[in-house]
């Protein structure tokens, strides 16, 4: 029975830490998008808005799905190697969309916006589950 309540707390730790990080993931690409990111996609159905914030989410899953599986015995360290490298990931995704951004014409975060589909955002999205990839390789 102590295993199942060992199991369940380190599962509700490791669980509100991915929880975070994702609330974090959403934040960034609000931050690096113009406008409402919670309006452009549940009241104005915006697609590549859409596209764009499930990528980031999605990468951030892999990293916090890879942090854990390669967890450390100690319940801390691993809970904080997590956290680093969920924030790592973060902080590469935010630095990769600037990046792409200052080498391709046009403002990326007002054209990941447009209502209009448009085949930047399949480049973002890839970049950011490219760069999840990166992080969580470097992991395991």
């Amino acid at each position: 029975m102590s295993d199942i309540v060992n199991g369940l707390g380190r599962t509700t730790a490791y669980g509100a830490l991915g929880v975070v990080l994702l609330i974090l993931g959403i934040v960034l690409v609000d931050i690096l998008t113009p406008g409402k990111l919670g309006r452009q996609i549940w009241e104005d159905r915006n697609r590549n808005a859409s596209i764009l914030l499930s990528s980031a989410l999605l990468g951030i899953g892999g990293i916090v799905f890879t942090a854990i599986w390669t967890t450390y015995d100690d319940f801390a360290k691993g809970l904080v190697s997590t956290a680093v490298f969920g924030l790592l990931g973060l902080v590469l995704m935010g630095v990769a969309f600037l990046v792409v951004d200052l080498v391709t014409p046009g403002k990326l975060g007002a054209t990941l916006v447009d209502p209009e589909p448009h085949p930047a955002v399949w480049v973002t999205a890839s970049c950011n589950l490219a760069v999840a990839a990166i992080v969580s390789a470097s992991i395991a």
